[in-house]
């Protein structure tokens, strides 16, 4: 399968970090292309350190970063890594830069340079993945916090990218916000595009095709959400939360019910508390 990114060796230190301190310590990961992985850690982990070396706006200290075959460090290529690589920040109010919602979804498909007939037909296409057409007109700042963030996730979508890193979306709403968010997510992974999740929700990180655990600037665990939840105690010992539907599954277990460790999320539990009927 195609590989989309490839990080090779990366090692990062901030350049004001006086102890010399690694917060990405030689990581080496590959990412298939139309893939959907998560990436997720407690605070200081190096998780958000990786997404902005895969869209270029930090670059290794050591090591390499590549979109497709773009290394990060040539400057000649940064636009065409930002094509390929789009990003969505933690704060849509960071991303926002106009006051009406559809000339914002615009902005960055002007900015490269695209004709004015694509463009329109890119906002019109991209409020509709994002289902915002009827805000179009609107100011930016009337909008709640979920639906900025849906116009930032447009606005990334309006320059066709192969690849959207997500970088915490859902950490500043509240639980419909949340959930909206990510159902436009899962909704462009099966559109085809590659998404990147970096989160600290593990209920986020299970619906993903692949999770990778940071701990310390070091890739401490990497496997299928199954995989990975399997050593739900290792979760624990690093300080992060498990699925509520693994937790349950976990005690049931330990209580002798035979019940299968795929369940770890609400729906594959219900259905298996209905089969005890």
């Amino acid at each position: 399968m195609e590989k989309i990114v490839r990080i090779e060796n990366l090692i990062f230190k901030y350049a004001n970090n006086n102890d010399e301190k690694r917060v990405l310590d030689d990581i080496s990961i590959t990412i298939d292309k139309g893939s959907f992985t998560a990436i997720i850690g407690k605070n200081g982990s190096g998780k958000s350190t990786i997404a902005k070396n895969i869209n270029a706006l930090l670059l290794p200290t050591e090591g390499n970063v590549f979109v497709y075959e773009y290394n990060t460090k040539a400057d000649e290529h940064i636009w065409d890594i930002r094509q390929c690589a789009g990003m969505v920040f933690q704060n849509p109010d960071n991303q926002i830069v106009s006051s009406v919602v559809e000339d914002d979804v615009a902005f960055g498909p002007e900015n490269l340079g695209i004709e004015p007939q694509e463009i329109r037909r890119r906002v019109d296409y991209a409020l509709k993945e994002v289902d915002m057409e009827n805000f179009r007109k609107r100011p930016p700042h009337m909008l709640s916090g979920g639906q900025k963030q849906r116009v930032a996730i447009a606005g990334v979508v309006a320059m066709k990218p192969d690849c959207i890193i997500f970088d915490e979306p859902t950490a500043m709403l509240d639980p419909r916000g949340r959930k909206e968010v990510m159902k436009i997510i899962k909704e462009l992974h099966r559109e085809g595009i590659t998404v990147i999740l970096i989160t600290h929700f593990m209920e986020e990180a299970a619906q993903a095709d692949r999770i990778i655990i940071m701990d310390d600037g070091k890739i401490e665990m990497d496997g299928s959400p199954v995989e990975i939840f399997e050593k739900s105690n290792r979760l624990k010992e690093l300080n992060l939360d498990v699925p509520l539907a693994v937790e349950l599954r976990d005690r049931l277990l330990r209580k002798g019910l035979n019940i299968s460790k795929d369940i770890i999320d609400k729906e594959s539990m219900v259905d298996y508390l209905c089969q005890l009927k």
